[in-house]
């Protein structure tokens, strides 16, 4: 499969990069860290952007495209932090209550005047004693809320998988991009350290694990757009190995920033704390390991020369 992306494609996505990061800087996520300071103007410049509705279609008032297109846009949204409901809501739940027939609210969700959200099975977790109140690892994001029924649809699963991988290639990225920029900034025995060859191999390794993150990102999105019977397989392929860039990401740009990376004042740790939550939401490493275990392993998702694996 050809996984060169369209050029209108990249447009669209750079667009929101760039509105992205004239708008929703570190200074904005110190700032909701500090408190409910939430900025309406944020979520107005996305729906004026029209990205509530991205995957509704026209006939509804959305925008019609693609879940390749909502993928590129929720990388970019890994890659600033967002803290806006833009990829839970327009990204996973929307197109997923379309697939359920469910489509009253649509021009509600493109107006940025409802933003639904789906409750999964698999990130359900029962309080079931008493105990001293925990905080969640990303501050920036609910820790938990009460809910009345949760879904168990493989479908609703593998768009919150998919476009959690999506933000966690954006978030590794981001974090490459911040250890990269302090290696040339930081010196020790006189030159900056991003001179050593151990740093160099270290953030080569990341970007090495990018290359190889962002193609299978795409395949599994278009995947799972066109229907494929092995979107599962591909979904569960992208989340593993965008965990592990994200991972890998995170553990480079904390030892290149030295001691400095595990302090508050050093923006690295907003981006950490999001790809560890992302990571272990919409299934765990070995519940995505067991999916391509049945498929590959186990003989469900044919195999060979003719039909590759990703």
């Amino acid at each position: 499969m050809d996984m060169l992306i369209a050029p209108e494609r990249l447009e669209l996505a750079e667009a929101v990069r760039d509105y992205l990061a004239g708008t929703h800087g570190p200074e904005v996520l110190r700032r909701l860290d500090a408190g409910p300071n939430r900025d309406p103007a944020i979520w107005q410049g996305l729906v004026d952007m029209g990205l509530p509705g991205l995957l509704v279609p026209e006939t509804h008032g959305g925008l019609g495209m693609g879940l390749l297109d909502a993928a590129l846009i929720a990388r970019e949204c890994g890659r600033v932090c967002l803290a806006e409901p833009l990829v839970e809501s327009a990204f996973v739940a929307t197109p997923w209550l379309i697939a359920q027939g469910q489509t009253a609210n649509l021009a509600a969700v493109v107006a940025g005047e409802y933003r639904p959200v789906a409750a999964h099975a698999i990130n359900g977790w029962v309080a079931d004693g008493e105990g001293e109140s925990v905080a969640s690892i990303d501050p920036l994001r609910r820790l938990a809320a009460p809910v009345e029924a949760q879904s168990d649809d493989p479908l609703l699963l593998d768009l919150g998988a998919l476009m959690s991988a999506a933000q966690l290639v954006g978030l590794a990225e981001a974090m490459l991009d911040q250890a990269v920029e302090y290696a040339k900034i930081r010196t020790q025995f006189g030159q900056p350290v991003g001179a050593f060859q151990a740093i160099k191999h270290k953030l080569a390794d990341v970007s090495v694990a990018l290359e190889f993150a962002r193609p299978v990102l795409w395949r599994a999105a278009q995947a799972l757009d066109d229907g494929a019977e092995s979107a599962a397989l591909h979904v569960s392929h992208a989340k593993l190995v965008a965990t592990d860039a994200a991972y890998l990401s995170a553990e480079s740009a904390i030892q290149v920033h030295g001691a400095m990376g595990y302090t508050y004042e050093v923006d690295l740790h907003f981006w950490m704390k999001r790809a560890w939550a992302l990571g272990g939401a919409w299934g765990s490493r070995a519940f995505h390991l067991a999916r391509i275990d049945a498929a590959v392993i186990g003989a469900a998702h044919p195999i060979g020369p003719e039909n590759t694996f990703a």
